[in-house]
């Protein structure tokens, strides 16, 4: 039960300050001063603590994610940042997989409001909370925090922390109209996370983007590693217990048998070897984890770390599956999973926003499939009219409705046995229907 205090808490951040993820580029700032004018009045909370930055653009949830998960099982007590949210605000901030506490939420924004008055700072909605989580991290006395960045890198509002160790998972053609049209101009604000003599792992080698990586890296002083060159990750089998078995080869040595991921989208698998690289670089600067901290939580990730909406079954028969992946790659990935799925028919719930051009995702859509075409219920949605016009031009049929439940409701209605639901498109979809 959601307290009213916590409501109007929510109500507040939601309603009154610019919030990317409902309003779209409008709430994206071009630089850091509110975030450093924050970060000094709270005495610059993420000194108190080590970090570990994430950036990217597909994968850096789920990366994070497991990260946090086997520094937890190696004892660490770990503080993570993450977005969007799906179900719950706290979900961004959490300690050992634990949500910030409702009370804290509203106690902490009471008291900046206040305090407010006299400072007169207007912030976004994501520059308001990674202050919170900066300073809720070091009240509650963190060894280590996983910090995924928002948007970009360069100027997000979490790249104020000198990192033990930089993360970019990979790049793809997403938020083209604040980051740049091409693969180098996007590396390029993505390597603003790059910081002097700190090492950077890279999760994916792109032709187009090596150079930008590695360019920065050089006027850093930083250490680079392409971690897709070291280890190389394949699928085994579906365990017993639902999990997938992973076999990994490291410079052609089979290393860490009997790995296990809890994370059922076989996307992981190229998120994984920044994962292992991780830790080998974090062990030389003095962490202590072990291959057993690392089985025990790449196989619990979701149990130990709350991780929602990753290739996420919510029924099995018919099937029901949900995933965030949302742009160009993520949509890829997602149709290749759904070719290796058994299945008699696939019922597709679809939603996208609108300020991106849906165009490259609707070409990817297989055609074989009953499409429901929704809006999610923010303002930065497209209309699911509009959607069902573009995707009619890709020769993808099916019915418009009038909201993200109705879709769903109807679509069970008409799933049979072995039938497949996919829920996708947007990070809102899912979450209306988580």
């Amino acid at each position: 039960m959601i307290s009213l205090d916590y409501k109007a808490t929510l109500n507040y951040l939601f309603e009154q300050l610019p919030v990317f993820q409902r309003t779209g580029p409008a709430a994206y700032k071009n630089n850091l001063d509110n975030t450093l004018q924050l970060d000094e009045l709270y005495h610059h909370p993420h000194r108190n603590y080590k970090t570990i930055h994430v950036a990217g653009t597909n994968g850096k949830g789920s990366v994070s994610h497991m990260l946090a998960s086997v520094l937890q099982a190696a004892g660490y007590k770990t503080g993570l940042y993450t977005s969007p949210h799906l179900k719950d605000f706290r979900e961004r901030i959490k300690v050992n997989g634990e949500m910030i506490e409702e009370e804290m939420v509203v106690d902490w924004v009471r008291a900046f409001r206040t305090n407010n008055e006299l400072w007169k700072i207007s912030p976004s909605f994501f520059e308001l909370t990674v202050a919170l989580a900066f300073d809720y991290f070091a009240q509650r006395k963190v060894d280590v925090a996983v910090i995924e960045v928002g948007l970009g890198g360069r100027l997000d509002s979490t790249n104020i922390i000198t990192p033990d160790l930089s993360i970019i998972t990979n790049i793809g053609l997403d938020h083209t109209n604040l980051l740049g049209n091409t693969f180098e101009e996007i590396a390029a604000e993505k390597a603003g996370v790059i910081k002097k003599d700190v090492p950077v792992v890279i999760g994916t080698s792109q032709q187009e983007t090596a150079a930008v990586f590695t360019k920065k890296a050089k006027e850093a002083g930083a250490s680079i590693y392409f971690s897709d060159q070291e280890y190389v990750v394949n699928y085994a089998m579906l365990t017993m217990k639902g999990k997938q078995q992973l076999s990994v080869q490291a410079t052609g040595q089979d290393v860490l048998q009997g790995l296990e991921l809890d994370l059922l989208g076989q996307y992981q698998h190229k998120n994984i070897p920044a994962v292992l690289k991780s830790f080998e670089i974090l062990n030389a600067k003095g962490y202590s984890i072990t291959d057993n901290n690392i089985r025990d939580g790449l196989s619990n990730v979701i149990k130990t770390t709350g991780l929602l909406g990753r290739w996420q079954v919510l029924d099995t028969n018919p099937l029901i599956v949900c995933d965030t992946g949302h742009n160009e790659d993520g949509i890829r990935a997602i149709v290749n999973q759904l070719k290796n799925t058994a299945y008699k028919k696939l019922h597709f719930i679809i939603g996208t926003v609108g300020d991106k051009d849906p165009d490259k995702v609707l070409a990817l859509l297989p055609l074989e499939a009953t499409y429901y075409f929704v809006k999610a219920a923010i303002p930065r949605a497209m209309s699911a009219e509009l959607l069902a016009e573009k995707a009619g031009k890709f020769n993808l049929e099916g019915k418009v409705f009038a909201s993200v439940a109705e879709a769903f409701l109807y679509a069970k209605k008409q799933a049979e046995t072995n039938d497949l639901i996919f829920v996708g498109g947007s990070t809102f979809v899912v979450a209306e229907v988580l």
